[in-house]
């Protein structure tokens, strides 16, 4: 996979998730309002299976945007399920991320973060192979699209797939384009499936074998949470940054690593509507980076 030519941005990528409550566009002017350089977005209500696409007004007013943030990505909705057994359910996964790559092609997104799937009691073998199949179902079906999927990795919670970097590369070796997929690694997650990345040494050790396994050059993002939950506990909880069980050190390795200066950095710690828990958040990351650089 080529290396990226663009330009090493002048601020760090770093934000939060953000609604689109109101229209696309009210997701960066709340961004912006709290000063992110980075926004993630869900294209359409994530707790429905489904959505036509934008309207051209709405369309407009996102691009138009002004004073844009220097990354801007897509999630998708929580109901999909790409390794489920069950064919109706099946059916509307396909279906609703058919048309959330429509809607993000619209907004012009690079790509949609994407949780693998759970086998709901069929085996591991069996739900990986499915959700192989059902990216090679829909990005056969969107050729046009530009918009690309990075596989998130998950806690193992349940009987959900992704949380091991094998498993993830299983996924990619046996779609049938590997060129449109990504990864988008969670640090809370990491920590739960039992990834323990928190201290500097183990940060890095994770990284090694990420690299071994998957490959950097398919990272797109981060996602930054703390984690309420223990060491390889499988829960999957977010806590807000450095009062969780990780700690303050993967976070200012992720922060300061030049390497990751142009991967784009958000949280998805809780929150209120008023943002402050995300002021809060990025004041803690911004820190960090002060404190290297004294």
């Amino acid at each position: 996979m080529p290396a990226s030519l663009s330009p090493e941005p002048l601020l760090p990528l770093v934000g939060a998730h953000m609604s689109i409550a109101g229209g696309p566009v009210k997701a960066l002017e709340r961004g912006r309002s709290i000063g992110c350089t980075a926004i993630q977005i869900f294209v359409k209500n994530n707790l429905q299976w489904f959505a036509g696409p934008f309207a051209e007004t709405e369309v407009a007013r996102f691009r138009q945007y002004p004073d844009r943030p220097g990354s801007i990505f897509g999630h998708t909705g929580y109901l999909i399920n790409l390794g489920t057994n069950k064919a109706e359910f099946l059916e509307k996964s396909l279906r609703s991320l058919h048309e959330e790559l429509l809607r993000a092609d619209q907004l012009q997104l690079p790509f949609l973060v994407l949780h693998p799937g759970a086998h709901l009691g069929e085996g591991e073998a069996a739900g990986l192979a499915r959700v192989a199949r059902s990216l090679d179902a829909v990005l056969r079906a969107r050729p046009e699209s530009r918009c690309n999927i990075a596989l998130e990795n998950t806690a193992g919670q349940g009987s959900c797939l992704g949380y091991s970097f094998e498993q993830l590369a299983e996924i990619i070796n046996r779609c049938l384009f590997p060129e449109r997929l990504r990864i988008c690694l969670d640090t809370a997650h990491l920590f739960a499936a039992g990834y323990d990345l928190s201290t500097a040494k183990g940060f890095w050790k994770v990284m090694k074998r990420f690299d071994r396994i998957i490959g950097r050059d398919r990272l797109a993002a981060w996602h930054l949470n703390d984690s309420k939950s223990a060491f390889n506990s499988r829960v999957d909880r977010h806590e807000h940054i450095g009062t969780g069980k990780i700690g303050l050190e993967p976070f200012r390795e992720i922060m300061t690593a030049p390497e990751f200066r142009a991967i784009p950095k958000v949280l998805e710690t809780p929150k209120q509507a008023d943002l402050k828990e995300d002021v809060k958040n990025l004041a803690t990351l911004h820190g960090l980076t002060e404190k290297c650089h004294k």
